[in-house]
């Protein structure tokens, strides 16, 4: 089982081009499903979650085809609608296929999806959702069994209890393949829905609203393959700007936008880094030890994001005063906290809130990642602790980072994969 040896302590410092977005490309791939053709998805990072539903496309009857980072997607012979628990418990997102098959075929059968075990995520409002357009869905012991109902998919009024990620991309992929218009109320925000938005409007969808809580489609419009370019993943951007804080430095980053990022960059504005937006770039100047800040309570877009709770965590426990953690979103997304701890930060957890007082630095020790952002955080804690510490359960890491060491090497941090 390889790992990561990381020594810390060392600078960060050049420029870094952030790769396509893991929470964009993933929902943009099954979206390719709804026409027949060969369309072409660029910026699209090497990631095991892409693989993964790139084996799922060629099970359903595709042709998926990776060149560099581009990835070619022939949706014509798709014939299969049933996707085995085996690849469904790889990831949670494959859950999105639902949506996408409903519209194209009629019927979809498929299992609960896995993923990162981060606490009870029900995907009740997705089904709630696909209910409502007219689909039929009988659960069976894990198995979800859908098909459309004899009066076929309509478009109605969904009200969603709460902003999901998920139910909103569904409900916009099988809105695609109804009668009449379909309005998402209560929709997620994410600038991640707005991509699939833009990927959905190039294939001839009529969508509006993305980015904002209502979400019209206006369903039965003919769709064709498009060549679309996912946006920069601003997940990624913020692990990188955590590291660079954590362990000092000055970087750049280009391929990823200031404004999809706001409130992750207040947050290390307030730690004491310096942070220039420009066009496509954010830079992060960082010359001295992280302070404490005010309360940082994950939310729904635009608010704080629970993906980079963790990686802002770690690189604060490395630093001076205190800051508290209110984790809104998941139950069980401080599974790091351990093992922050083995490097002597100082956190205390009551429920759903963490108190992180910094210890000035940290201690390299050997690490143990338990989710992708949760591993993540670990890799950051490391660059910035004094010592060597060892990073094993790769596994995580490669579903949502591309060329992680490499790039990291790349900005002079001393890191290698061992096996």
């Amino acid at each position: 089982m390889s790992y990561y040896e990381i020594q810390g302590g060392r600078p960060l410092e050049g420029r870094l081009t952030v790769q396509g977005a893991k929470n964009s490309v993933l929902p943009i791939l099954a979206a390719a499903l709804l026409a027949p053709g060969e369309g072409v998805i660029e910026n699209c990072p090497d990631l095991s979650d892409v693989s993964t539903t790139l084996d799922i496309l060629r099970l359903l009857g595709c042709r998926a085809q990776r060149e560099g980072d581009k990835v070619t997607i022939d949706a014509t012979a798709l014939g299969r609608c049933a996707i085995p628990e085996s690849l469904m418990r790889e990831m949670r997102s494959s859950v999105i296929f639902l949506g996408a098959l409903l519209a194209r075929l009629g019927e979809a059968e498929l299992f609960y999806p896995g993923g990162c075990q981060l606490g009870p995520r029900p995907i009740d409002l997705h089904l709630a959702a696909l209910r409502t357009l007219g689909a039929e869905i009988l659960e069976d012991q894990g198995c979800l069994c859908c098909r459309r109902s004899r009066k076929g998919l309509r478009g109605r009024e969904i009200c969603l209890s709460m902003p999901s990620v998920g139910a909103t991309e569904n409900a916009m992929l099988a809105a695609c393949g109804c009668g009449g218009t379909t309005t998402i109320v209560g929709a997620a925000r994410e600038p991640e829905i707005v991509d699939l938005q833009n990927f959905l409007r190039s294939m001839g969808a009529r969508i509006q609203g993305a980015g904002s809580s209502l979400i019209t489609v206006e369903g039965g419009a003919p769709l064709h393959p498009a060549r679309y370019r996912v946006m920069g993943d601003r997940m990624a951007a913020a692990t990188y700007l955590c590291a660079a804080a954590a362990a000092t430095g000055d970087v750049e980053l280009t391929g990823a936008e200031g404004d999809t990022l706001t409130a992750v960059l207040s947050c290390l504005e307030q730690a004491g880094c310096e942070i220039h937006r420009g066009e496509n770039l954010i830079a992060l100047r960082c010359r001295g030890p992280l302070r404490g800040i005010p309360p940082v309570r994950t939310a729904p877009y635009p608010g704080f994001p629970t993906d980079a709770q963790a990686v802002l965590m770690a690189a604060l426990a490395g630093g001076e005063g205190s800051t508290m953690f209110v984790e809104n979103m998941f139950e069980s997304r401080y599974g790091h906290v351990d093992e922050l701890r083995r490097m002597g930060a100082e956190i205390q957890i009551d429920g759903r809130v963490a108190l992180v007082t910094g210890v000035g630095r940290l201690r390299g020790a050997a690490l143990r990642g338990t989710d992708l952002r949760g591993a993540a955080a670990l890799a950051v804690a490391a660059l910035g602790a004094e010592g060597v510490s060892t990073l094993s359960q790769l596994r995580h890491i490669r579903r949502g980072y591309e060329h992680f060491p490499e790039n990291l090497r790349s900005l002079g941090a001393e890191i290698r994969e061992l096996p």
